[in-house]
């Protein structure tokens, strides 16, 4: 019966909620129509204000709070006390976020190009007419509907420093020929970019793969066809003709790519780094197991502006490789 009588409370919430929800879309219909707003268009804006209501509130809301709790010392359990900039003087100071934010970019800077080039590699063969085609696109795409943390915690086992870590106990003969011994991955601070930098070879083939198949696939033929005619070798078509029709899916996947490689979490918070690890994960653990919450706001709001200036740079460079079908450059 407890159980039962909070999930009656709950479920009375939500239905209060609900109904104030729409009261709000009813009230909003009859101001327009009152307004002589057109049925239609009154309509419209009603049926939005869910979606306005919880841009606001789940969206907006918290974006204008953390920018004020950045500006203060907060610890959840007592009112959040204004410091003015202190908290970002602090990072400057902070040896732990230079660290952070070193590997971080280091490991996008890495990972983002690596994954155009190895998506596109895998897009290309799954491009071309093999017998089972079909299933090779489903397995390539396993890697974007598997959950983060369990190809995380599986990469984990797989790099272990011990011979029970598959990729140590299976180079161990090649590192004996040098008279060397397997890396300790990420025990050792100089390998442990390099061992998530090889656990984001599993996340090429998803989504990326599926994209770039896309935008292979939206190629007019007849670009082919006319090239053939004239001669064209494989290379000359791939680089006269795929790459610059490719570069519309390109751009967005290099864009998406950036902002992912910032924010990269899930690989870091289930690895378990004893040192530096990714800024994501310095500002989880200064917000939630610190209880640091104004100084895990300056870090949200530091990577926010790096990531702006990296898509801003993205943006502005795109007059100069992105081609659009039937765009005239001048």
């Amino acid at each position: 019966m407890p159980v039962f009588g909070w999930y009656a409370e709950t479920l009375v919430r939500y239905v209060i909620v609900a109904v104030a929800i729409v009261v709000v879309m009813l009230l909003t219909y009859r101001g327009l129509r009152a307004a002589g707003v057109r049925r239609e268009a009154a309509t419209g804006f009603a049926l939005i204000i869910p979606w306005f209501l919880g841009f606001l509130i789940w969206n907006l809301f918290p974006v204008v709070a953390s920018l004020y709790l950045s500006l203060t010392d907060y610890n959840i359990l007592q009112a959040p006390n204004i410091v003015g900039l202190a908290n970002y003087q602090q990072l400057a100071e902070d040896a732990q976020f230079w660290a952070s934010l070193r590997l971080t970019m280091a490991y996008s800077a890495i990972t983002v190009p690596l994954g155009l080039i190895l998506s596109l590699f895998a897009a290309t063969l799954l491009n071309q007419g093999v017998r089972g085609v079909g299933l090779w696109r489903t397995l390539y795409y396993l890697p974007a509907i598997l959950p983060a943390f369990v190809t995380a915690l599986l990469w984990r086992l797989m790099l272990l420093p011990t011979r029970t870590g598959l990729v140590n106990s299976a180079t161990e003969p090649v590192w004996s020929l040098f008279g060397d011994t397997p890396p300790r991955w990420f025990l050792d601070p100089g390998t442990v970019l390099w061992g998530f930098v090889i656990m984001s070879f599993w996340g090429v083939f998803g989504a990326n793969t599926v994209i770039m198949l896309a935008g292979l696939k939206n190629i007019p033929k007849d670009l082919y066809e006319a090239a053939d005619v004239d001669g064209a070798g494989l290379r000359a078509k791939f680089r006269h003709i795929t790459v610059p029709q490719l570069t519309p899916t390109l751009f967005y996947l290099l864009v998406m790519g950036i902002i992912a490689g910032i924010q990269v979490f899930d690989q870091g918070l289930f690895v378990r780094v004893p040192r530096e690890n990714f800024l994501n994960v310095y500002l989880y653990q200064q917000g939630f197991t610190f209880f640091h919450m104004g100084y895990a706001s300056a870090i949200a709001w530091v990577m926010l502006v790096i990531i702006l200036v990296l898509t801003l740079a993205v943006f502005r460079s795109s007059s100069a490789w992105v081609y659009y079908e039937g765009e005239v450059k001048r």
